[in-house]
């Protein structure tokens, strides 16, 4: 199963930031992100958007994972994230654990650390599970 999520996400920012799944079970989803130039702010370190990409990336993912995917779809809400250690090479690993699983909404901790295991983030994400609809764009298509 991570090869297909890793797979379905490499042709979108997810894919584009390098991040990789490592884990998914009920409990929790783990997943990592190289830190690179790509991914820095211009003092050299970890810019926080990245960061919270990562966290909101894990989130959807295991959110989607419980869902109707016939019928539903997720899509992100709301989002909180406190930058607590700065990262400047390696790796940013994620681990998500739901919080709240609800029918119309999920609520998780993601909880980012660095290559020594330091805590350098904590987010809070809430994801609004939507029905499916079978005209997204109007009957235009625009």
């Amino acid at each position: 199963m991570i090869d297909q999520i890793n797979a379905v996400k490499r042709d979108n920012l997810a894919g584009f930031l390098g991040i990789e799944f490592l884990e998914v079970t009920d409990e929790h989803v783990v997943a990592r992100m190289p830190v690179v130039q790509r991914v820095h702010q211009p003092y050299g370190i970890l810019h926080g958007g990245a960061s919270v990409v990562l966290a909101e990336t894990v989130a959807s993912v295991g959110t989607w994972l419980h869902i109707d995917q016939q019928h539903e779809f997720a899509v992100g809400l709301e989002i909180n994230c406190n930058h607590l250690r700065a990262v400047r090479s390696g790796y940013v690993t994620a681990e998500g654990i739901p919080l709240h699983r609800g029918r119309s909404t999920w609520v998780w901790e993601i909880r980012l650390r660095d290559d020594q295991g330091r805590l350098t983030a904590i987010s809070r994400c809430t994801m609004a599970v939507m029905p499916q609809q079978r005209e997204l764009m109007g009957p235009s298509g625009v």
